[in-house]
């Protein structure tokens, strides 16, 4: 007996239905998201062309995108990308999956560097820069902009040069692997315009409240954020005075219900601590500049 052909709608409607039975939050966004991955057809084209038959291979394919997402793997690591503002951001098992707050974080530093319009190329840095999504939107959005971005993981690191390199904006990109600020340049202190750092900010207690598919696939060290979420938040803003020049900005994202706490703590050597929602509405965001000059 030949075996049934299918066309795009039938695995459309049937992927849906199975993904939902395993508890998918969104079967109808992973299964269109899977199908493009597997048959190179944009999420409009599925629609467009619903009557087209896959082919054997498209299927065999298919099948086992399927099979991930159903044993609960994130989305993104099954199809390896991730939009994020104007980039499709490519992502990979072992390295920090973008989230739309994040895009936050990226508003501001680009406010800061739009600041600065006096300056030829303004120097920002991204600490904790995982798939490079802030450091490469930077540099892709604002053509003027140098960054450097650094990483502890080996795995994040490479990902954010592809990613840099994808864009086309690695000649302005350069990721280095490397501890916060330790393998940064040394002629760079003092002269850094922008830092900004999506840094591992869960409370290690909440840890085992996060979602299975998180626990289960997302690097542990990109969301540990120490006992009370600030651990390496503090480290960075008590460095960044040494790396920003006088009127420097920090922008940081931290947890929702640490933000204000770390906004109180951040210290005398910067002004303007403000804090900032996120796209839910939620705290998010801290920005600082660093203090032109110590009162006496």
């Amino acid at each position: 007996m030949a075996e049934r052909v299918w066309n795009v709608k039938d695995a459309l409607e049937w992927t849906a239905g199975f993904l939902e039975s395993k508890g998918d939050e969104s079967p109808r966004v992973a299964a269109e998201w899977l199908l493009s991955a597997a048959t190179g057809l944009t999420r409009v084209e599925l629609y467009a062309y619903h009557d087209r038959p896959l082919s054997p291979q498209e299927r065999a394919r298919y099948r086992e995108l399927v099979a991930r997402r159903a044993e609960g793997m994130p989305l993104q690591y099954v199809t390896g990308e991730m939009p994020f503002r104007h980039l499709v951001v490519h992502v990979e098992p072992g390295v920090f999956i973008p989230r739309p707050e994040t895009e936050v974080l990226v508003d501001e530093a680009l406010a800061a560097v739009d600041a600065l319009a006096e300056k030829g190329a303004p120097l920002v840095v991204d600490l904790c820069t995982g798939s490079g999504c802030v450091a490469v939107s930077i540099a892709y959005e604002r053509e003027r902009a140098c960054v450097h971005a650094t990483d502890v993981s080996a795995a994040a690191v490479e990902a954010a040069r592809r990613n840099a390199l994808h864009a086309g904006v690695d000649n302005r990109v350069q990721v280095v692997h490397g501890d916060l600020f330790e393998p940064l340049p040394r002629d760079r202190a003092g002269h850094v315009d922008v830092i900004v750092s999506n840094p591992p900010y869960i409370p290690s207690a909440d840890l085992p409240d996060l979602p299975a598919e998180v626990l289960g696939f997302e690097p542990g060290a990109a969301l540990d954020g120490g006992p009370d979420g600030l651990s390496v938040a503090r480290r960075i803003w008590d460095e960044a005075t040494r790396w920003l020049r006088p009127g420097g900005t920090l922008a940081l994202e931290l947890d929702a219900g640490r933000v204000r706490d770390a906004a109180r703590e951040i210290g005398e050597a910067y002004t303007d601590v403000r804090v900032r929602e996120d796209l839910t509405g939620r705290d998010r965001i801290l920005v600082a500049r660093k203090r032109e000059a110590m009162e006496s």
